[in-house]
């Protein structure tokens, strides 16, 4: 399975209801991980938080 989006992409993320409250706007691909299931996973960092996150690809969206 090949990653949609490549290493500096600015992308919009959608936080599931688990997950902790996320930063509006938009945040960069720092790093693509292996696929969970059927769905490619990646790094990513909003300029307004201090930690970066783990997000698959159907919680990602060109910004």
């Amino acid at each position: 399975m090949k990653h949609k989006f490549p290493i500096g992409t600015r992308v919009l993320f959608t936080a599931s209801n688990v997950a902790r409250p996320a930063a509006s706007g938009s945040y960069e691909v720092i790093r693509l991980l292996p696929t969970d299931g059927d769905d490619c996973q990646y790094r990513i960092k909003s300029s307004t938080e201090a930690f970066e996150r783990v997000a698959k690809e159907s919680q990602l969206a060109l910004s």
